[in-house]
């Protein structure tokens, strides 16, 4: 882990947003400059987004590390990624879930698709499956899923991805148009869903195919 990176992840523990073992230790193994565009490893480090093409970003750090945390990612979940963009975030919960989880990548960009394998292959995980197509509604083929995760902001929750976690399960969404939040879900029981927002957050959008 270079210096620059080392005292990035330091920041974003120092400053709360990252706290669990688990993903402090994801964020030092998961190298960032592995999941920019080429010529852009030496901005790796800064704590914020980064183009990544075709009107998508690589999220910034602490954003990232702030969704993880509300998300707890644990050994052996099922973890529905929407939007996967570079592959980040996919790395990051490949290393936490563990042998025993499973990371299920949907990007809808063809591309970019092509990107998250490519940087997500740099650590020859065994455990992520990388599905091209529109993950607004989430993803049937793989659900009940413990944990979902999506990295743009959609106008509403869609109900078809709530329905989608298991019981006990929980989702982080931003959502809205101009002024977002971070919305996260937890499944209570087969209808009953617990909501909290935190307001103050900026994504490109989610969009239907």
């Amino acid at each position: 882990m270079s210096p620059k990176y080392q005292n990035l992840v330091e920041d974003l523990v120092s400053n709360d947003y990252l706290q669990s073992p688990e993903l402090i230790g994801a964020f030092k193994f998961i190298k960032r400059r592995d999941f920019v565009m080429a010529g852009m490893e030496q901005e790796a480090h800064y704590n914020a987004p980064l183009l990544i093409g075709y009107g998508q970003t690589i999220s910034q750090p602490a954003t990232v590390a702030f969704m993880l945390e509300l998300l707890k990612p644990r050994l052996g979940d099922k973890v529905l990624d929407i939007g996967s963009g570079s592959g980040w975030v996919t790395a990051l919960l490949a290393k936490v879930v563990g042998l025993r989880g499973q990371v299920i990548a949907v990007e809808r960009i063809p591309e970019l698709l092509d990107f998250t394998k490519k940087n997500v292959s740099k650590y020859n995980f065994d455990n992520v499956e990388f599905v091209s197509g529109d993950g607004s509604k989430g993803l049937t083929t793989y659900e009940p899923y413990d944990k979902i995760i999506v990295s743009a902001a959609a106008e509403d929750i869609p109900e078809n991805i709530l329905y989608q976690l298991k019981v006990g399960g929980r989702l982080v969404i931003p959502v809205g148009r101009e002024a977002q939040s971070i919305i996260l879900v937890i499944r209570k029981s087969e209808k009953d869903f617990s909501y909290q927002e935190f307001p103050g957050f900026r994504f490109v959008s989610l969009i239907n195919d």
